[in-house]
């Protein structure tokens, strides 16, 4: 079954750190794919925060994380990993990540949400002032 799943999320306090985990199963990241972290708060559009390229490890990061997020893959793990440093209560959100074959980093973080079909079940990350 080609399946997505995201852990790593939780409950922090202002200033501090999460490392998220999207680990595929039935396919390999190997391939040529875009992947991407999104994040839906409560009444909120799902936006696209990170993305990342397994091909040639390219990113994206959307304005409001840049300098405070990493986004990395191992292909040996089939993983791809947001490391999230710095953290305010506004990132508080559900937190998804999707594959976008043959995508290009910058179209799948501003627009894959409106596109993607292959999607993890979400991990809650708050963060607590």
């Amino acid at each position: 079954e080609v399946q997505l799943v995201e852990s790593g999320g939780g409950l922090v306090q202002a200033g501090g750190s999460l490392k998220l985990s999207c680990e595929a199963s039935g396919f390999t990241f190997v391939d040529d794919y875009s992947v991407g972290w999104f994040r839906q708060a409560p009444g909120k559009e799902r936006e696209g925060v990170s993305c990342i390229s397994t091909t040639d490890g390219s990113t994206y990061y959307a304005d409001s994380v840049k300098g405070r997020f990493t986004v990395s893959v191992d292909h040996a793990e089939n993983t791809v990993y947001l490391q999230m440093n710095n953290l305010a209560p506004e990132d508080t959100a559900v937190y998804y990540c999707a594959a976008d074959f043959i995508g290009v980093v910058n179209r799948t973080c501003r627009a894959g949400h409106r596109y993607l079909v292959l999607w993890g079940p979400g991990t809650l990350v708050a963060v607590s002032s």
